[in-house]
């Protein structure tokens, strides 16, 4: 169950900030804690994510930047959350490591899009604190959920498991009013058309 708990968790904190869970899952290695797969904790893998995560850092701090990164990182958190279950699976038969990469990267593909629909829709406001304090929100909790992982995975996938669903739910909602804005938004603008 530790296995398929800390499989959920990070494949859901990787659908939000991938570079830092390999991050922190690497440091974490590199510390000696259980269950970790040692490649996470080689210097190499170490470097490149630091360096991707301070990119992502700067780059998800600005308005419009961060929906071009979200688009690009589509196809690379969700391979990340995959790759995370595989390895977490350990020394797991064939389908075990199927199943953990079908969830990890499931679950990631699935943060990352309540992630990438909700900074489309704070980019809808004019003024950029709004970005930068969802940003620096959503990487004190990836961190924070990835930490309490490392010890009691049960809870962090919980605490994942919630903050999907209610993720999930808080960007449907958002998407029917930005639908039924942009409806009367192009209704207004084809009134003055009609009159004329």
């Amino acid at each position: 169950m530790d296995s398929l708990a800390m499989t959920f968790t990070s494949g859901w904190a990787s659908g939000v900030n991938s570079y830092l869970v390999v991050l922190v899952l690497g440091i974490a290695e590199r510390a000696g804690v259980d269950g970790i797969p040692a490649v996470l904790g080689r210097w190499e893998v170490l470097a490149v994510a630091a360096g991707l995560y301070v990119t992502e850092f700067v780059a998800d701090k600005i308005p419009y930047v961060d929906s071009t990164w979200d688009a690009v990182s589509t196809a690379i958190r969700p391979t990340v959350g995959a790759v995370l279950g595989v390895l977490l699976a350990g020394d797991a038969t064939s389908l075990q490591a199927a199943l953990g990469g079908v969830l990890g990267g499931g679950t990631a593909l699935a943060s990352h899009t309540v992630k990438s629909g909700s900074r489309l829709a704070i980019n809808t406001s004019p003024e950029p604190v709004t970005n930068v304090v969802a940003s620096l929100g959503e990487d004190v909790t990836v961190l924070g959920v990835a930490v309490v992982a490392l010890h009691h995975p049960v809870i962090a996938a919980s605490i994942a498991a919630v903050l999907l669903v209610v993720g999930l739910a808080v960007l449907y909602v958002a998407l029917k009013y930005i639908r039924r804005g942009w409806r009367r938004w192009k209704g207004k603008d084809r009134l003055p058309a009609a009159v004329a």
